[in-house]
């Protein structure tokens, strides 16, 4: 938040919030209020809110005509007031500026668009797609768009359906162990022709591909990559050094991916 937002002046620091929050709740119960409800009420302590108390009374704001009971001056409703309009105007830029950029999704135009065409949105390949046939999830185009390029929906309803893909885990031996060396080419050439997507983990595992003449798809950041490929619906492969084999697996499980796991050690 910078000083050109709105509410700016409000919730730049907690000081002010409490202002606020203190004499909005002697407003609604006065006269009869006492220190520690108002404490109770905002989570702080008796002394804390005695502070506040004071310097509100000093600067005008609030009065106190007994013991225990507390009364918002003119000065301090209109201050009220003001913060609320702030308030309002911050939670109405919230609601038609922020909110409604979030409520857009991005597709990719199926077919040429138009404004205000209904449109569904399905996923295909792991990218989103809009079309003009109805699918489970459905909006409206956002704005004339043509096919191929990427399109605005915004009211979108219902669930987008997918499956996730089984990610198909392939072990190979450390160099101490053998490395690409102790491979088994020809059952690593058969998984990977499965998949669409092939990642790998480690040096041994990046040669055994190049040996097949297969540069992998994903090896920086690639047990990432796969886990992200299968949530999204694409057949992956990795090709894993067998000292991050068993931390691959937990990743998987926690992401609640299924797996196959494919042993390519030669004997």
């Amino acid at each position: 938040m910078n000083e050109n937002d709105p509410g700016y002046t409000i919730l730049k620091n907690k000081r002010d919030v409490t202002r606020f929050q203190i004499l909005v709740d002697i407003a609604a119960h006065q006269p009869a209020i006492r220190q520690q409800e108002i404490a109770a009420g905002l989570g702080v302590t008796p002394q804390a809110i005695s502070e506040y108390v004071r310097e509100l009374t000093e600067e005008g704001m609030l009065k106190a005509p007994g013991r225990g009971r507390y009364e918002v001056t003119r000065e301090g409703v209109e201050w009220i007031l003001h913060h609320a309009e702030v308030l309002e105007t911050y939670a109405r830029h919230i609601r038609n500026d922020v909110i409604k950029q979030v409520s857009v999704w991005t597709a990719i135009a199926a077919e040429d668009l138009k404004r205000g065409d209904p449109v569904g949105v399905y996923m295909k390949n792991g990218l989103l797609y809009a079309s003009k046939q109805p699918q489970s999830a459905n909006g409206l185009s956002v704005s004339d768009t043509p096919k191929g390029e990427d399109a605005g929906v915004s009211g979108l309803e219902g669930i987008i359906t997918h499956r996730e893909a089984t990610v198909l885990v392939c072990k190979v031996p450390r160099v101490e162990r053998g490395g690409s060396r102790k491979v088994r080419l020809d059952l690593l050439r058969d998984v990977i022709s499965r998949v669409t997507v092939v990642a790998c983990v480690g040096l041994e595992a990046w040669v055994s591909l190049k040996k097949i003449d297969r540069v992998p798809d994903l090896y920086f950041g690639s047990r990432e990559g796969s886990v992200e490929a299968a949530l999204h619906g694409i057949p992956c492969a990795i090709v894993i050094v067998d000292e991050f084999f068993t931390d691959f697996l937990k990743q998987l499980e926690q992401a609640d991916l299924s797996y196959e796991i494919h042993d390519l050690v030669s004997s």
